[in-house]
C-alpha cells in the first residue's frame, strides 16, 4: 500500500574529514518518497562515513541533514525513529539464535511482527537454522539474519551499507524484490554495493563520491 505521507530528506553542503583528510565537501541532494539512492565513490571516499553520519554515529564537518523539512541536530529522535540502518557489522547478537534475535528485536521497539518469525528465516533462506546460536553460522547466513530484520521494521528510511555481502544470487534476488516493494510503497532507501542493482521498476539515483 503506497505511503500517502510524503517524507522528505535533505542534504546541505555536507563535508565530511577523517584523520585530517577531507572525504567529501559540498554534498547536496535531496530525496522523497519512492527514491533509491547509491551511494558510489571508490574505497576511501566516504560512503560509509555518509551513511554513518546520517544515523548519528558520526557528526559533519560542515553542513545540514534535513528530515521533513527540519535540521535533525536539532530534534533527531523523528528521524531515527523513521529510519533502519544495516551496516557491515550485522548487529545482531552471536550468543542468541536467529529466531531469538528477530523476537528480541521486535520487543525492543514494541512492535507485533505482521509476517511469522519462522517464515520470515523461511523467506531468507535460513530454514532449519532457526534455533542454532548466530556465532556458528557462516558470514552470509549472519548477514541474512540482519537483513531480516527489514520485514519487521516499519521505518520509511532504509540506510543499507553493502547489503549483498556474502549472499549468494538467491540471496540477492529476495533483498532486490524487499527494497522493490519497499520503494513501491513510498520508502526510501540509501545504499552503497559494489554488485549491480536490478530495479528496473523503481526510480534509482545515484551520488557520485571521491571529487572533494
Amino acid at each position: 500500500m503506497q505511503s500517502s505521507t510524503n517524507h522528505h530528506l535533505e542534504i546541505i553542503n555536507l563535508a565530511c574529514t577523517r584523520q585530517d583528510r577531507r572525504l567529501f565537501s559540498g554534498l547536496n541532494f535531496t530525496m522523497t518518497n519512492s527514491d533509491i539512492l547509491q551511494i558510489e565513490g571508490p574505497n576511501g571516499s566516504g560512503k560509509t562515513s555518509l551513511l554513518r553520519m546520517l544515523c548519528g554515529l558520526l557528526l559533519p564537518e560542515e553542513g545540514e541533514i534535513h528530515w521533513q523539512g527540519k535540521d535533525i541536530s536539532r530534534d533527531r529522535a523523528p528521524f531515527l525513529e523513521d529510519l533502519i540502518y544495516i551496516g557491515h557489522r550485522p548487529g545482531i547478537k552471536d550468543e542468541l539464535t536467529p529466531r531469538e534475535n528477530l523476537n528480541h528485536i521486535c520487543n525492543l521497539h514494541g512492535s507485533k511482527p505482521d509476517t511469522d518469525i519462522d517464515q520470515a528465516l523461511k523467506n531468507v533462506g535460513l530454514y532449519g537454522f532457526e534455533d542454532v546460536p548466530v556465532r556458528t553460522l557462516s558470514a552470509g547466513q549472519k548477514r541474512r539474519v540482519a537483513l531480516s530484520r527489514l520485514l519487521f521494521s516499519t521505518a520509511r528510511f532504509w540506510i543499507l551499507d553493502e547489503p549483498f555481502t556474502a549472499l549468494d544470487k538467491a540471496g540477492q534476488s529476495y533483498i532486490e524484490k524487499l527494497l522493490e516493494q519497499h520503494s513501491q510503497n513510498g520508502g526510501l532507501i540509501m545504499i552503497t554495493t559494489h554488485q549491480p542493482l536490478h530495479l528496473e521498476n523503481c526510480n534509482v539515483k545515484s551520488v557520485q563520491l571521491g571529487n572533494a
